[in-house]
């Protein structure tokens, strides 16, 4: 049939195929009466009687027809399929990525699974957090996540003060009005914490995985371009069904 490639690109045709053969003998078979035929002729008894004319009904379906359709159809599926499933399971390469091999002789069935896994690893590190680049983070070993330098900030209270306006005299009172004033109360002493990472690190992670990624897909491509010999399945399997 040729390579593994080229019989891939059919499959879903045949499959189609069958699955619209069978969809509709399943309906034809549901019409019962297109099964049905009949001849009929009147005979008058005298021969001066009535005259009718015939009636017919020819029959529309027959049973050996939709099995004969059906066979033709699923035969071809079974058949590219069996192609397809016998080649995969000699169909290996090595997923290489700057001439190292990463992981040697994976099937090509392992590598349409990795294939889809590095693109959901992909999505995970694009998500990942990455650290405020309006801060200087370090490493803190010991605590196992980065923190910036100490930042000091001022915290100020509100203390009431009296502002004599006039003095008291023998007529009047003192004159005092109040208002309040900022003090300097304390210091603040700020660390901030992260447990997120480098946006470097986050973009070399992302970077590794995309090249990892296109590595599986280059082997995934190499496996399927294998010869593919034909394996023919449906023909045995359809007359023991039917014959």
């Amino acid at each position: 049939m040729g390579k593994l490639n080229q019989v891939i690109a059919v499959v879903a045709s045949k499959k189609a195929k069958a699955a619209a053969t069978i969809t509709e003998a399943y309906h034809k078979i549901q019409k019962t009466a297109l099964f049905d035929g009949i001849s009929r002729t009147y005979q008058p008894k005298d021969e001066d009687g009535e005259k009718l004319p015939p009636e017919a009904k020819a029959i529309q379906v027959k049973v050996s027809d939709l099995v004969a359709e059906v066979r033709v159809a699923m035969t071809e599926m079974f058949d590219v399929i069996a192609t397809q499933d016998y080649a995969n399971c000699v169909a290996r390469a090595d997923i290489v990525v700057d001439g190292a091999i990463v992981l040697p002789n994976v099937p090509v069935t392992h590598l349409l699974f990795l294939e889809k896994q590095l693109k959901d690893i992909e999505t995970f590190i694009s998500k990942l957090p990455v650290l405020d680049s309006a801060e200087t983070w370090s490493y803190n070993e010991a605590a196992d996540h980065y923190a910036t330098a100490p930042t000091e900030t001022t915290r100020t209270k509100k203390v009431p003060k009296a502002f004599v306006k006039y003095e008291a005299t023998k007529e009047h009172p003192a004159q005092v009005e109040t208002f309040h004033e900022d003090v300097l109360a304390g210091y603040w002493k700020t660390i901030k914490f992260s447990g997120a990472v480098p946006a470097k690190q986050k973009n070399e992670l992302l970077s590794r995985a995309r090249i990892l990624h296109e590595a599986i897909v280059k082997a995934r491509e190499g496996a399927n371009g294998i010869e593919a010999p034909p394996v023919s399945i449906g023909k045995a399997v359809f007359e023991h069904i039917f014959d």
